[in-house]
């Protein structure tokens, strides 16, 4: 295919310029009446799901043992709560079960350790409560509440569109004082906040708690509020 003489004439022009020639060239001027900005929302809501951990630490210098005696802690933990187990309102599952050796202060391998956890979950707090009561074998390492997944997504968009109305409309509020008419929206971002989790409890004070504890004693839980949050971040262009 023939190229016209036009464009023939048009890639001599351009191989002829300099690169300071083409540094030189104007460039697009930044823009202006660009705003960033910033605003959020906040709900207060209950939490609705309890999650409690639960673990079992072994340790000897046989590791073929201290993974039995793991396994047999963690079975009977599993046996107890598959009984009252409802999906969505508890829910089991188990977690780490990890073996490493051990190594004396002055050095050198002197056996094993190991542990497992099991994780129970849900919206039953009552249940789960007395469940915590009933698991021997394993202590309790760490509470916690939460919103479960269909609260989380029914509160954001609530707490999303208030964000947004605020952004908007304190777009709109700086656009009039800056002298501008109105504005359109070069970019944003909505984030929300995770509420924080539950507390870890130690090891060893978990083991005395339970050591103490009579027998099928339900565990005290109250759940509290958690506070969820909605940022809106970005850019607006005035006109």
């Amino acid at each position: 295919m023939k190229s016209s003489p036009l464009a023939a004439v048009a890639a001599l022009a351009l191989a002829c310029l300099s690169p300071a020639a083409i540094a030189q060239a104007p460039t697009a001027p930044p823009p202006q009446g660009v705003l960033t900005l910033s605003a959020s929302a906040s709900i207060e809501v209950a939490k609705d799901w309890l999650q409690i951990v639960f673990a079992v630490q072994r340790e000897g210098v046989d590791a073929a043992q201290v993974q039995a005696q793991l396994k047999q802690a963690l079975d009977l933990a599993l046996t107890e709560a598959r009984r009252v187990a409802r999906a969505g309102q508890i829910e089991v599952q188990t977690g780490t079960f990890a073996l490493h050796p051990r190594y004396a202060a002055k050095g050198g391998m002197n056996g094993w350790q190991g542990r497992a956890e099991l994780l129970v979950e849900g919206r039953d707090a009552t249940g789960l409560a007395q469940l915590a009561g009933r698991i021997q074998g394993l202590s309790i390492a760490r509470v916690g509440w939460g919103l479960s997944r269909d609260a989380r997504e029914r509160v954001e968009g609530e707490v999303s569109a208030q964000a947004i109305a605020r952004f908007r409309a304190r777009a709109e509020s700086h656009a009039r004082q800056f002298g501008y008419s109105g504005y359109v929206i070069r970019e944003a971002h909505v984030a929300a906040s995770d509420p924080p989790g539950g507390m870890p409890v130690p090891m060893a004070m978990a083991q005395a708690r339970m050591a103490n504890a009579p027998a099928e004693e339900e565990l005290p839980v109250e759940a509290g509020k958690a506070t969820v949050t909605v940022t809106v971040n970005g850019s607006v262009q005035m006109k």
